[in-house]
């Protein structure tokens, strides 16, 4: 057992460990109403458009996160403000603001090479390196996003599966939506210094996935995928330690690959029971 807990005792792996719970956590939370919904392009899409404002803020010096924050908000303005128009579909207008986005932040890129360090670990994550400033804002970004899903649940659930009932009982889907890409922001913003962009998209879509095998209910849903995303972490680091790959790399690989593990036990599940009726889950109803 000492290959299990040896690397956990060294203080930046304990560090990384609970960085990568509480991106687990918070992931889940927001990454159920991602796969619900079917808003896993505009997940993808936010997390790359993070590079022009993460770009600006090394050349100008200033904290990353903060660049990252801006530049995802801009996204997030963007698609709700183009959303409206009735000419175009919201799968075309992320598509259009993802490619200039990024488009932007490989220009200012080429321009530059004083922070290749800091984009590789923009991209791919340094979840090693992650220090108690970063779990404090960590823990906040959860904290919010945790009130926010507890508080406006009706809301996503209605606005998640009948948009005409969220209008009839008042529930005002058109907030409910600007509340949950601003979770998507927030969560995308603070995972991807543990993860990087390239990677935190996999924690975020992954492990909910996953847990739409198992799970019934969208409370359960977010209680599987935390779990699936808190194992990903753990194996993720285990990896990294024994194997020397990147640590978020690692992490994000261990979530997808649950994820296929999940769809072939579920196949299996069915093949062994195709004569038993199964429930239907909460998700299924809706459909």
């Amino acid at each position: 057992m000492d290959w299990l807990l040896i690397p956990f005792e060294v203080s930046f792996v304990q560090r990384a460990l609970v960085a990568g719970v509480l991106v687990s956590v918070a992931c889940a939370l927001v990454g159920t109403w991602v796969v619900v919904r079917g808003m896993a392009f505009i997940g993808d899409a936010m997390s790359h458009g993070m590079l022009p404002g993460v770009a600006l803020a090394s050349l100008a010096g200033v904290n990353l996160v903060l660049g990252a924050a801006v530049s995802a908000g801009v996204m997030a303005l963007g698609v709700t403000v183009l959303s409206r128009s009735r000419r175009l579909s919201q799968d075309t207008t992320i598509g259009l603001l993802f490619v200039g986005m990024l488009a932007t932040g490989v220009i200012i890129v080429s321009h530059s090479r004083s922070f290749a360090v800091d984009l590789t670990g923009f991209l791919f994550g340094d979840v090693l390196a992650v220090g108690h400033g970063d779990l404090v804002v960590l823990a906040l970004a959860l904290a919010v996003v945790a009130a926010v899903s507890v508080l406006g649940y009706r809301s996503f659930v209605a606005l998640s599966f009948d948009t005409r009932k969220a209008h009839s009982l008042g529930l005002r889907p058109g907030l409910a939506n600007a509340l949950l890409l601003t979770l998507v922001t927030l969560t995308i913003v603070a995972s991807f210094r543990v993860v990087g962009t390239l990677l935190v998209f996999g924690l975020l879509i992954a492990p909910a996935a996953a847990a739409l095998f198992w799970a019934k209910r969208i409370r359960t849903i977010m209680l599987v995928a935390a779990l699936l995303g808190i194992l990903a972490t753990v194996a993720g680091l285990l990896v990294s330690w024994h194997w020397g790959t990147a640590a978020g790399a690692s992490i994000a690989a261990g979530a997808v690959l649950l994820f296929f593990l999940s769809a072939l036990l579920s196949f299996a599940q069915r093949r062994l029971s195709r004569r038993h009726p199964h429930p239907t889950t909460e998700v299924e109803r809706s459909r």
